[in-house]
């Protein structure tokens, strides 16, 4: 009698095991389409999705004849570069206010108030031992 007990859900893991299961479709993807930079007056954060930083996020030295070097993959800085920046403009840091628009034109501020508070190198790190300099 214990037997009969067994045969039943024998037979349910038999019928499971031949019962064709639908085939998984591993999906690998490989390559990254990056585009073109985005046109931000003041420059972009160098992390996605990449929003215009608003003036004053980005030090003097982040431009070059009032052209912005990039950032993130558009980067097209010096190897060794570290630029200031300054974290209440920034999202991460809870920087809440108004961003510039892409494709909104530059608008030139009669005195430079930057104060950075950070260096970063245009691909996403600090410098460990943040320079806190005003300039």
């Amino acid at each position: 009698m214990p037997l009969k007990f067994l045969a039943l859900p024998a037979l349910a893991t038999a019928f499971a095991l031949l019962t064709p299961s639908p085939a998984a479709h591993a999906q690998v993807s490989f390559g990254v389409h990056i585009g073109a930079a985005p046109v931000c007056p003041y420059g972009y954060y160098d992390y996605a999705p990449y929003h215009c930083a608003p003036y004053g996020y980005y030090g003097p030295e982040w431009f070059t004849n009032g052209v912005f070097i990039g950032a993130g993959p558009w980067f097209h800085g010096p190897h060794d570069f570290y630029g200031h920046v300054d974290h209440h403009y920034d999202p991460h840091f809870g920087y809440h206010g108004s961003f510039p628009g892409h494709n909104e034109h530059y608008v030139a501020h009669a005195h430079n108030d930057f104060h950075g508070s950070a260096m970063r190198d245009g691909r996403g790190h600090e410098r460990a031992g943040n320079d806190h300099d005003h300039h």
